[in-house]
């Protein structure tokens, strides 16, 4: 066989290789169950915000989504199990601010990069966290909290759900802009911190405000003011801590949804709509802001860009604050 013909069979084969190859189709998706990875523990507020959507999304989208708990490693975990699997569609991530802004700055050793490993979808939604005291504390507002955080500079303690968390970071970044220093307790999750809040052995928390909400509402903590720029219609009539006090303090925690890196575009654009529509959906609204949330789509390019700048924001606050949970 000469050259030639070698070259002419190799050709041919390579051919008929590529033309078994099964062809990717947006028309027959999806053909199967979609698994939406939670990073965190069934019956957490991440975990039934996702399930709210997902059970939304399968009416819309005519297919079952299953919520599927990887919990650990705060929420890396499930983070890298999305990052290893296949761009088809059928693995989601439903991320949240410390899988895609935070554990890049926190954790040396992760094992995936939350700006080049996934795909972005949808923004979904966010929500801020509240300071609240013990009633223990004699303050009741959050400029005689700050005063008497200043005139007790390291004494005043405060609960975190672990090092790193949302809620320690929260407190670090309000000690940088009001020039307080307070004590770390930290636990392992919320419901320890919790007891000893309620116990009045920690004085303070800056934590999920779903979680505070109700226990504001019956007198068991007093909450002083919310992390966002604006006022929560989970406890009306407190306001933001940026105009109480704190100016420049800006923090909310969200939820995006997220695909691994490499998905097409035209399968993107998909889910992107589909959720979208699900979160215009006024019963969906409904449900979802009762447990604390309020809806933000972004679509694909938009929450691209919104990670990015989340993550350079918390990655200034971390090194400035020093904080290692490793």
């Amino acid at each position: 066989m000469t050259i030639f013909q070698n070259f002419k069979w190799l050709i041919s084969a390579f051919l008929l290789i590529i033309g078994m190859q099964p062809t990717w189709s947006l028309a027959d998706y999806p053909d199967k169950p979609i698994k939406l990875i939670v990073p965190f523990p069934p019956g957490a507020g991440t975990d039934t915000s996702a399930r709210l959507l997902a059970s939304a999304l399968s009416v819309q989208m005519k297919q079952s989504i299953v919520v599927e708990n990887k919990a650990g490693g705060g929420g890396s975990i499930g983070a890298q199990a999305v990052a290893d699997s296949p761009a088809d569609g059928y693995t989601l991530f439903f991320a949240t601010t410390g899988t895609l802004a935070f554990n890049q700055h926190l954790y040396s050793k992760l094992r995936y990069n939350p700006l080049s490993d996934f795909t972005p979808i949808a923004g979904v939604a966010s929500f801020p966290n509240v300071l609240v005291v013990n009633p223990t504390v004699p303050v009741k507002s959050v400029a005689e909290f700050v005063a008497l955080a200043k005139s007790k500079q390291g004494q005043m303690t405060y609960a975190s759900s672990g090092t790193g968390s949302s809620s320690h970071l929260a407190v670090i970044l309000f000690e940088s802009l009001t020039e307080t220093s307070f004590t770390h307790i930290p636990y392992k999750g919320t419901t320890p911190a919790l007891a000893d809040l309620l116990g009045a052995r920690v004085d303070f928390m800056i934590d999920n405000i779903t979680t505070h909400s109700a226990l504001a509402k019956q007198g068991k903590v007093n909450a002083l003011g919310v992390t966002g720029t604006q006022p929560s219609s989970m406890l009306p009539g407190i306001g933001a801590l940026n105009s109480l006090g704190v100016p420049g303090y800006d923090m909310v925690l969200w939820y995006a949804t997220m695909g691994p890196k490499g998905m097409p575009a035209e399968l993107v654009n998909r889910l992107s709509e589909d959720i979208r529509v699900v979160l215009n959906q006024p019963k969906f609204k409904q449900s979802f802001e009762a447990i604390g949330n309020d809806i933000m789509f972004m679509t694909p390019k938009e929450l691209d860009q919104f990670i990015k700048n989340e993550s350079r924001k918390w990655g200034d606050i971390v090194k400035r604050s020093g904080v290692k949970p490793e």
